[in-house]
Parts: structure tokens; C-alpha cells; sequence
């Protein structure tokens, strides 16, 4: 059995030539990429765009049945600013450089056991005694999918006391869904869509 020992892309090649095109740059090499342009910020830009709430409302329909349909950037600046921030929102998905933030604290006396899950002005109690601070409910109701976030984090670990760990994890999942629509904002804001 051998193995590949050369990384081919997974991009179509009429995507890459449409975005040479756009972008006003010749594309290089056999794997057609625009001259300057990596995979990774490709795959930056395609993450922006997809995490774009207008992007995700204007074709909410068509993304239920179908594969996204992603609109070429107006040019390279837009394409480069686009891309920095879509790999940003790739490193805080995969936890890289996500503090904890000093906001979320746990607080309350008991056993850490996730039991009565309620968000109410801006905690999220796990019991009745116990609860998590200073969450805005943005990041409370942030849904993935058909997922809430921060409340499935939660019940996943339901009758089960929480570690010190989990409680350090479960507050960073707490700033990644911040930092998350932070950015998405920012997204929208260079108005991609």
C-alpha cells in the first residue's frame, strides 16, 4: 500500500480562475492558486463568508438543501481583510489562543453538579446554587446549526459535577462565543455580502 505523498487541493479549479480573475492577479503554479494567495487564506475567506449573518439570512433557504454558494470578494483588500478574519474565527473555534475571561466567573456554594440549567440576567445557573457571570445573552442564545451552544455544552454534563477543568473550558467556550460575534460583526461590517 502506498501512500500520497504530495497534498492536493480540494478547490475547484473554475473557483480558482473566477478568483484569480476577480482579484486581478494570474494564477501559478499546477495547482492553479492566485499568484499570493494560499490555501489557508482561501480557506480564511471561506470561513468569513460563512459565518456572515447576512450571508447566512440572505440564503438561509438554500443552505437547508443545497452547498453554499460563495460570492467572490469585490477585490484582493477585501479578500486579504476577509481572510485574516476568518482564520481568526478558525483559531478561536479550535480553541487556540482563547483566554478565559475574568467576567465569566463560577460562582455560588455547592457540588459543581450541572442539574437546573436557566439563564436568567445574565448568569447561567447550573443548579440552584451555582451559575457562571456575566454572560450576555447573545452569546447565551448563539446558536450553531439548530444548536444552542452554551446550553448543549451544559446539558451534555447533565448529573455530572463539573471539574475544575470543564469549569475552565466551559468559560472559554463562554469568550469563543463572544470573540465569535465579535467577529462576525466585524465581518459583516466590511459588507462582503
Amino acid at each position: 500500500m502506498a501512500l500520497a505523498t504530495e497534498r492536493s487541493l480540494n478547490l475547484s479549479p473554475v473557483f480558482l480562475k473566477a478568483l484569480s480573475e476577480q482579484l486581478g492577479v494570474p494564477q501559478t503554479d499546477r495547482a492553479g492558486l492566485p499568484l499570493g494567495v494560499s490555501p489557508e487564506s482561501i480557506l480564511g475567506y471561506l470561513y468569513a463568508i460563512l459565518h456572515s449573518p447576512t450571508y447566512r439570512a440572505r440564503y438561509a433557504e438554500f443552505l437547508k438543501y443545497d452547498f453554499p454558494r460563495i460570492p467572490l470578494p469585490r477585490d484582493l483588500a477585501q479578500f486579504r481583510h476577509l481572510s485574516v478574519l476568518g482564520q481568526k474565527l478558525i483559531d478561536v473555534h479550535l480553541f487556540r489562543h482563547v483566554a478565559t475571561s475574568p467576567r465569566h466567573r463560577f460562582e455560588g456554594d455547592g457540588d459543581a453538579v450541572v442539574s437546573k440549567l436557566r439563564y436568567e440576567a445574565g448568569h447561567i445557573w447550573i443548579n440552584t446554587t451555582q451559575y457562571f457571570t456575566d454572560v450576555p445573552l447573545a452569546v447565551w442564545a448563539f446558536e450553531v446549526g439548530a444548536y444552542q451552544v452554551c446550553e448543549k455544552w451544559l446539558r451534555e454534563r447533565r448529573r455530572q459535577r463539573l471539574t475544575a477543568v470543564e469549569i475552565v473550558r466551559y468559560q472559554q467556550v463562554l469568550s469563543a462565543v463572544e470573540e465569535t460575534l465579535r467577529l462576525m460583526k466585524e465581518i459583516d461590517a466590511i459588507g462582503a455580502i
